[in-house]
């Protein structure tokens, strides 16, 4: 059974003229009527019953009409779909935050996402360090990662985005809290609550970097993997921090973020994705982002940190 004898037939069907169904469809009314009499030789069936006067639907033809109607709509979404999908307007999409850009764009990125992809299935995942997102960018877990450069897999392109200076995050009660900015060696002496060490943390090494530059290493009382974890010890009292400026718009009680004295250290802030796995999906992500981070930031060149 062929789509086209359907469709000749549901044409006539809903006409009840070959005529008009003719005119519907764009053809002559021979090679259609010749059509409708192929379907009923190969089903066996009497599908309509002509007079020199008028075109009725046979019981069998009656059965047909439905489902025709259900398998031709079947195909026409099939189809659209399909067309969709190639246009990258369908599919699913998974995307990875580092912890520290979860809590400022997680949510920006996801609503934008999901009014320009309302048919794209977003599989949103923040709090991931660097390493873990990089093992899922290989094995195809995830799709896309907003992660801390450097990333050093040939399979993986990374754009930087943006740069972003390293701020301190204080206890509400500490006496630098009202400070206009923190002069990084006055916290020599305090305890540090920090990315871990042992996940090759990319904040982690460069709060280690910054604090050696002023001088010092910082001495550890905690290490801690997710970002609102790191925050809150810092609220509870438990020790000070350094984390990037975006961390800024997570708000916790008991903590708050000051800007470095005379300091430029920042981190990177990138997108990566496997660079020979580029989906019509994928293609349509990476502008959606780019052009909300454009939006949002202005990126800073390092030279001019």
């Amino acid at each position: 059974m062929k789509l086209r004898h359907l469709r000749y037939f549901v044409a006539v069907a809903e006409e009840l003229h070959f005529g008009r169904a003719a005119e519907r469809l764009h053809i002559a009314q021979p090679p259609l009527s010749k059509q409708v009499r192929e379907l009923e030789a190969e089903l066996g069936v009497t599908l309509l019953r002509r007079t020199t006067r008028r075109v009725e639907l046979a019981p069998a033809g009656e059965v047909l009409l439905a489902r025709a109607r259900e398998i031709l709509a079947a195909v026409d979404d099939a189809t659209e779909d399909t067309q969709r999908a190639a246009r990258g307007e369908l599919g699913r999409l998974a995307l990875g935050f580092v912890g520290s850009a979860t809590y400022a764009l997680l949510p920006a990125l996801a609503a934008a996402l999901r009014s320009a992809l309302p048919g794209v299935v977003l599989d949103l995942r923040g709090e991931l360090l660097t390493p873990a997102q990089v093992t899922s960018l290989l094995d195809g877990t995830l799709d896309l990662g907003l992660l801390r450069p450097p990333v050093r897999q040939p399979e993986l392109a990374v754009e930087v985005v943006r740069w972003e200076p390293l701020i301190a995050v204080l206890p509400q009660t500490h006496p630098l809290a009202t400070a206009d900015a923190v002069p990084l060696e006055k916290l020599s002496a305090e305890p540090f609550i920090v990315y871990p060490s042992h996940f090759r943390s990319v904040v982690h090494d460069a709060v280690e970097e910054t604090c050696a530059t002023h001088g010092f290493l910082p001495r550890v009382a905690h290490e801690v993997s997710e970002t609102s974890t790191l925050v809150s010890f810092v609220a509870a009292g438990l020790g000070v921090s350094l984390v990037p400026e975006s961390v800024s718009h997570m708000t916790i009680d008991g903590a708050v973020y000051r800007p470095l004295a005379n300091d430029t250290a920042a981190v990177e802030l990138a997108l990566a994705w496997r660079h020979n796995d580029v989906t019509a999906v994928l293609e349509r992500a990476l502008n959606i982002v780019r052009g909300e981070l454009r939006s949002r930031y202005v990126p800073v060149p390092r030279a001019a940190q």
